[in-house]
């Protein structure tokens, strides 16, 4: 049997996506090789929005490749959509997201659309979370500190070298974290002092889960859960 390319995949979920987008409204756009796909795709179609909301500088620089407007969420009164990946996804659609590093203005986007479509390929369908680092972004001043609770914790952080978010701070990938239970763990390295945001996506998962297999997109809903 042929190997699917995983770029194939991608494209697929990413074109799936499209059925997701609304036609003159303003759409929120995530970060990630899917998410280029996506933009592409949304470039090539014949959909019409009033402006995308973005999460990086990369998507910024992909839109205006594409000639997409951007818009920034203070202009937004309705964001009916979000579009982004996910480094990993689980059956009740919580995620672990911030490989790209723009964890946090991921989940401020998603927090405020009514709709999170969540595009992945099949090797990020995890039945537990945390076989890829957990991204926790901090401040600089504070990295060593929360670096030193996250050890207590049961964690294994490692700075990302290199790495400096749009808003000015470090990210530490931290390892063998335990996340039976995401939602709690979230709350809980979020109250560490220094934390700015974490890459734990489990008070706001995904909607919709468009999850491409070498046998087509299958549509998971939070709802069948």
């Amino acid at each position: 049997m042929a190997k699917v390319n995983q770029d194939d995949l991608k494209r697929q979920a990413a074109q799936k996506a499209l059925q997701y987008v609304h036609e003159n409204e303003y759409l929120g756009i995530g970060t990630g090789s899917t998410v280029q796909f996506f933009i592409e795709a949304l470039a090539k179609s014949d959909i019409q929005i009033k402006g995308a909301v973005t999460t990086s500088r990369a998507t910024s620089e992909a839109l205006a490749h594409y000639g997409i407007t951007e818009v920034s969420l203070n202009e937004v009164h309705h964001l009916p959509v979000y579009i982004d990946g996910a480094d990993e996804v689980n059956h009740l659609l919580q995620m672990i997201k911030g490989g790209g590093g723009a964890l946090l203005n991921e989940k401020i986007v998603a927090s405020a659309a009514d709709m999170f479509v969540c595009i992945a390929d099949e090797s990020k369908y995890v039945s537990r979370l945390g076989h890829v680092p957990l991204p926790v972004e901090v401040t600089e001043n504070a990295r060593s500190l929360v670096a030193r609770q996250l050890v207590k914790m049961g964690g294994e952080p490692e700075l990302r070298l290199g790495c400096k978010t749009d808003h000015g701070n470090v990210i530490l990938d931290v390892r063998h974290l335990n996340l039976n239970e995401p939602l709690k763990m979230e709350h809980q390295i979020n109250e560490i002092a220094g934390v700015v945001e974490n890459g734990l996506f489990a008070a706001r998962p995904a909607d919709v889960l468009l999850l491409a297999r070498a046998s087509g997109v299958v549509e998971v809903l939070k709802a069948q859960i």
